[in-house]
């Protein structure tokens, strides 16, 4: 249990910290009472992002193992500062410079004198937001079912059909641009350009990501050990993290309409992503559990379809959070399952020997 612990020590400073400015802010606000809500809504927005990132910090770790040293530092540490300072902060302030057309200083502006507007911009742009979040993660769940090398199966009936049809080249973007055109059809006609566009910018994204990694991935005396495994992976899971902060970011919202409270509610929650990711790495927790991944994997297949759902409904952030640490409960529990029986199978056979 304290080893465990030992990897969190940072985010628990981060929290700590992160509270009391919470606090700090809400008695500027409205006096103590203010600094008691603001409080609350900077711990409930924490475990949002905790309870959303489960299958991120999974998905994180499975890329890290393969990735240099050099680049595991980097993406331990600058990762974590565009996580929580890009996503968190410079994000939603693009969004309002880009839709409002104004200035950053004056978006800045808007989100302390006028937060209802700042939300309320945020809010229109949640279409755009949803249709390329959703094609870049249900690209990155596809892609990893989908795969021929893929040998271990944990919901067998599915799993099994998909990995044959991996021969078939380009099923998966064929799949995707199937969900983008049923969408499409489902949305009013007014709409259907702006979540197009989205969409295939998300598509390009990850073909983008995936050819560059590639390239920098390859054996080649012009490629330097540092860059390999290195670059390419690192704007893959910074992508894909991207996508990840997209539904957190829009749920807070619904919370409260103080974009500094956004950012350190869902910075504590950063935190504890990139602790969660560490300790997968170091204490090497995907090869203990044998389903772990492929229910960070389905979780991202879910959150994939949840977010092009978004974009025709509202579904509250709550349900997906759920949803996703369902299936890596899950996972957990037939993981568990597999190692005590393979335990038993050990025993028996010692016993008969």
């Amino acid at each position: 249990m304290k080893a465990s612990l030992h990897y969190f020590r940072w985010a628990f400073g981060i929290t700590a910290f992160g509270l009391i400015l919470a606090f700090w802010l809400g008695v500027s606000y409205g006096g103590y009472a203010g600094g008691v809500s603001f409080l609350l809504i900077a711990a409930v927005l924490a475990v949002l992002e905790i309870s959303l990132s489960f299958d991120n910090a999974i998905v994180n770790a499975n890329k890290l193992k393969d990735m240099t040293p050099v680049w595991q530092q980097r993406f331990l540490t600058w990762g974590i500062l565009i996580a929580v300072f890009g996503m968190r902060v410079l994000f939603p302030l693009l969004i309002v410079v880009a839709a409002a057309g104004i200035g950053p200083f004056e978006a800045i502006h808007l989100a302390a004198t006028r937060p209802a507007e700042y939300a309320h911009i945020i809010g229109e742009a949640h279409l755009s937001i949803a249709a390329f979040g959703g094609t870049f993660l249900m690209m990155v769940s596809l892609r990893y079912f989908i795969d021929e090398g893929k040998e271990v199966d944990w919901i067998r009936a599915l799993e099994c059909q998909l990995r044959r049809c991996a021969s078939v080249r380009g099923l998966e973007i064929a799949l995707v641009l199937g969900v983008i055109m049923l969408c499409t059809v489902l949305l009013p006609e007014a709409r259907e350009h702006e979540f197009l566009f989205a969409s295939l910018a998300g598509l390009l994204t990850f073909l983008i990501v995936e050819v560059l990694g590639h390239v920098l991935d390859q054996r080649s005396k012009l490629v330097t050990s540092a860059a390999r495994g290195g670059l390419g992976a690192f704007l893959y899971l910074e992508v894909l993290d991207a996508s990840f902060s997209f539904d957190g970011v829009i749920g807070a919202f619904a919370l409260t309409q103080n974009l500094f409270l956004i950012a350190i509610g869902l910075g504590i929650g950063a935190m504890y992503v990139r602790s969660m990711t560490i300790m997968l790495v170091e204490r090497q927790t995907l090869a203990e559990f044998r389903y772990l991944e492929h229910g960070a994997f389905w979780s991202i297949l879910v959150l994939s379809l949840i977010m092009f759902a978004q974009t025709m409904w509202h579904i509250p952030e709550m349900v997906t959070g759920l949803l996703g640490a369902s299936l890596i409960g899950l996972s957990l529990v037939s993981s568990v399952r597999h190692n005590r029986a393979v335990q038993a199978k050990e025993l028996l056979a010692q016993s008969r020997s």
